[in-house]
């Protein structure tokens, strides 16, 4: 009883957005309505633009196969960090998530402009780099202007600003496993391998499976990164993705019923891509 105040404000906060997104998507809703003008009630007429778009098919399979290599590329490289942080000294793994931390807390146009300047075909150090490993090509090339190396700066951005709460997420939960049982297990023989196949990884699979839920979500649903990055590209359309497509839609072509309709597919996507993440963390807490 003493926390259902909290809970109703949460569920008008979060629910009175949904329900508003959800109607605007069976209205014809533009700047005219903005101003006063009443809505009309098109029903699905909204979706049926939304689906018989090809320009949402193909910012939705950017979206989708994006998503799925960042959070994969994010979870696989934070457990293989987290791993690491438990080999060195102790002092050496605070200060390493001292630094990551920092960098964790950094803005997010603070860490595009610094990106930016990293491929910069003018004065960018991994087109420098690259040159003098001898990529030749790669000196003076602008990496925004081609939708693959496009997606791997944008890719190499969000992989490097998610890594972090992986590190510590995974980092805090091998730290609670018992040393006794990798002592036993490295006393039978085991080798790092194997104690991590057998003993690690089942015990920290209820973390990896929540951080892999909450990179799906971030990663599909992800916008200013890749908004920011099109300013400099020109290739806008070559580009989109689920975010900036619906954000050209709505606030730039001030179509908010077909931009609504767009978002509520946008979530259905993120329920079928999260579910099975879902379900198996129900099931990791009913099995406690």
């Amino acid at each position: 009883m003493l926390v259902l105040p909290a809970m109703a404000i949460v569920a008008v906060g979060l629910g009175y957005p949904l329900a508003r997104q959800v109607i605007m998507s069976f209205q014809r809703f533009g700047l005219a309505q903005q101003f006063g003008q009443a809505p009309e009630l098109v029903w699905l007429d909204n979706y049926a633009q939304v689906l018989g778009d090809p320009a949402f098919w193909a910012s939705l399979g950017r979206s989708v196969g994006f998503c799925l290599a960042c959070a994969a590329a994010t979870v696989v490289v934070g457990t293989a960090g987290a791993m690491l942080l438990t080999q060195v000294r102790r002092s050496i793994a605070v200060g390493v998530q001292i630094v990551m931390l920092v960098a964790w807390a950094m803005p997010v146009l603070s860490s595009l402009q610094v990106f930016q300047l990293l491929f910069d075909p003018r004065s960018g150090v991994v087109g420098y780099v690259l040159g003098r490993l001898g990529a030749q090509g790669m000196v003076g090339y602008n990496w925004l202007s081609d939708p693959v190396t496009f997606f791997v700066v944008a890719g190499l951005l969000i992989t490097w600003m998610s890594l972090p709460l992986v590190v510590f997420m995974v980092y805090a939960s091998v730290t609670q496993l018992d040393e006794s049982m990798m002592e036993a297990a490295q006393l039978d023989g085991a080798d790092g391998r194997q104690r991590f196949v057998h003993i690690v990884a089942p015990s920290v699979a209820p973390v990896l499976l929540l951080v892999s839920l909450l990179q799906v979500i971030w990663d599909l649903r992800v916008f200013t990164q890749i908004h920011i990055l099109q300013q400099s590209s020109g290739i806008t359309d070559q580009t989109n993705v689920l975010g900036t497509f619906v954000y050209q839609i709505g606030l730039s072509g001030g179509n908010y019923g077909v931009a609504s309709a767009a978002a509520m597919v946008m979530l259905a996507v993120s329920l079928l891509l999260t579910w099975r993440y879902i379900r198996a963390l129900l099931t990791e807490g009913d099995g406690r």
